[in-house]
C-alpha cells in the first residue's frame, strides 16, 4: 500500500466516512474529539481555517477563461505526455467511476477526463478545466494540499474541508521535470468516496513515474534530433535547445546545461567566453561572438541612450534608461578592475547607503544586455569593447 493512502485494505468505507464526519464537525466547532485527524489533514484544516474559508458552503471559484487554459496547455511540458498518462490511469477496470485531472504548478486544472456522469457531478463543485484548486480557494483538497506539502496526498470523504466535497475521494501526486526537478503540476484521480480502492494511490504514483520517464525520453530524443541536424557545423561551439540543454559540443568541454539563450542577447559560456546565440529550427548555435572572440558596442548618448552591439552578424540594439547608461559609462571608465556595489552607490548617489538599489538596477540592466555586464565586482565582460558617443 502506498504510504499516502487515506484507507487500508478492508476498511469499511461507510463507517469510516461517518467517523470522519464526526471528527470534521468537532474540529470545525472547536470541540475535542476522541479520534484525531491525520497529521496532513490537521495541518491543512489549520491553514484553511486561518484563511477564513467557510466549510458549509462552496467557496468562490473563479476559473480562467478557455483561451488562458489553451495557452497554459501549450506552455506546459505535460502536453507531450498527457495522452500516455491518461491511458495508464484509465487502464483499470473501474475507470468509469472516476475523473483524472492534471493541473499546472499553480493548481489550475488544464485537463480533465472521465465518465460523463462523474464530470457532471464535478461541474457542480466547480471541479472544471480552468479552475484553480488551491487550499486558499477551495479549502483542503488533495491538489491544493499536495501543492502546499510538496508531497502526494490522498483525502477521503470528510477529510475535505468543504461539506460539498465530502462525497468524494481525491488522490493527488506532484509531477516534476526529470531534468531539473521543477514542479510541472499535479496529477489527481477523484471519484465518489465509497468507490475508493486502496490500489488507487499506487495507480496514480505509477502513472506519474511513467510520465516522468517518458518526459525524459522526449527530452533525449529532441536533443538527438538537434545534434544530428547541426553536428556538421565546425566548432568551437555548442548546440543547445531552447532551455540551454547541450545537444552537441565541438572544441569545448561544458556541463549538461548553459544559460537559456535569447535572441540578440549576449551569453557568457565557460570555455567559449562571450557568445551571441544563433537560432536554429529547434534550438541554438552558441559560439564566440566574433572572429576575434569580441563584441564591439557603441553607447549613443546624443539623445535617448541606445546601445548598439556588433559581432559577425547583424547588429542588435537595446534602448537604455539614463540611469543604466550612466552605469555602463562608469563601468567602462573603471576598466577590468570593475566596481563594488558600495563604490557604485557612491558614484551614483553620493553615499554608500544605496547598495540594494544598485543591485536592483544592475539586475534590470542585465535583463536587457545579458552577459555584457559581469558581477563580483561589477564590470564590463571580457571580450566586450565599448565606445561612448556623446558628440
Amino acid at each position: 500500500m502506498s504510504d499516502f493512502s487515506a484507507i487500508r485494505p478492508g476498511t469499511d468505507l461507510t463507517q469510516h466516512a461517518r467517523e470522519l464526519q464526526l471528527v470534521h464537525d468537532a474540529v470545525i466547532a472547536g470541540r475535542r474529539c476522541a479520534i484525531r485527524p491525520r497529521a496532513v489533514v490537521a495541518r491543512s484544516w489549520t491553514r484553511v481555517m486561518r484563511a477564513g474559508l467557510d466549510p458549509d458552503r462552496t467557496n468562490a471559484r473563479d476559473p480562467v477563461d478557455r483561451e488562458d487554459v489553451e495557452r497554459r496547455r501549450r506552455e506546459s511540458p505535460l502536453t507531450a505526455v498527457i495522452g500516455e498518462l491518461a491511458q495508464v490511469i484509465k487502464s483499470v477496470a473501474d475507470a468509469s467511476h472516476f475523473l483524472m485531472v492534471v493541473t499546472d504548478p499553480e493548481g489550475v486544472i488544464l485537463w480533465r477526463e472521465g465518465a460523463a456522469a462523474t464530470r457532471r457531478k464535478a461541474d457542480l463543485l466547480g471541479f472544471t478545466e480552468g479552475a484553480a484548486w488551491t487550499e486558499g480557494i477551495v479549502g483542503t483538497n488533495a491538489i491544493g494540499t499536495a501543492l502546499v506539502e510538496a508531497a502526494p496526498v490522498q483525502l477521503f470523504s470528510a477529510e475535505h474541508f468543504e461539506q460539498a466535497q465530502h462525497a468524494w475521494y481525491c488522490t493527488a501526486h506532484p509531477i516534476h521535470d526529470p531534468r531539473t526537478g521543477d514542479l510541472l503540476g499535479i496529477v489527481d484521480v477523484s471519484g465518489p468516496a465509497l468507490t475508493l480502492h486502496p490500489a488507487i494511490a499506487a495507480l496514480v504514483e505509477t502513472g506519474v513515474r511513467l510520465a516522468e520517464s517518458q518526459l525524459w525520453r522526449h527530452h533525449a530524443a529532441r536533443l538527438d534530433r538537434l545534434r544530428r541536424s547541426a553536428e556538421h557545423i565546425a566548432g568551437p561551439l555548442l548546440i543547445v535547445d531552447d532551455h540551454g540543454w547541450v545537444a552537441h559540443s565541438s572544441g569545448v568541454a561544458t556541463r549538461d546545461r548553459i544559460g537559456r539563450p535569447r535572441a540578440d542577447t549576449a551569453l557568457a559560456v565557460p570555455g567559449l567566453g562571450l557568445c551571441l546565440p544563433e537560432r536554429l529550427a529547434e534550438g541554438w548555435i552558441v559560439r564566440p561572438a566574433g572572429r576575434e572572440h569580441r563584441l564591439r558596442a557603441t553607447l549613443d548618448l546624443r539623445s535617448a541612450p541606445l546601445l548598439e552591439v556588433r559581432g559577425d552578424g547583424e547588429p542588435w540594439r537595446v534602448p537604455l534608461t539614463r540611469r543604466h547608461a550612466e552605469i555602463l559609462t562608469l563601468l567602462h571608465a573603471a576598466g577590468p578592475a570593475g566596481l563594488s556595489a558600495g563604490r557604485l552607490s557612491r558614484l551614483l548617489y553620493g553615499d554608500d547607503q544605496h547598495v540594494v538599489t544598485v543591485r536592483a538596477e544592475i539586475s534590470r540592466l542585465r535583463r536587457g544586455v545579458g552577459a555584457l555586464v559581469d558581477t563580483n565586482p561589477y564590470r564590463l565582460a571580457a571580450g566586450f569593447a565599448l565606445e561612448i558617443d556623446e558628440s
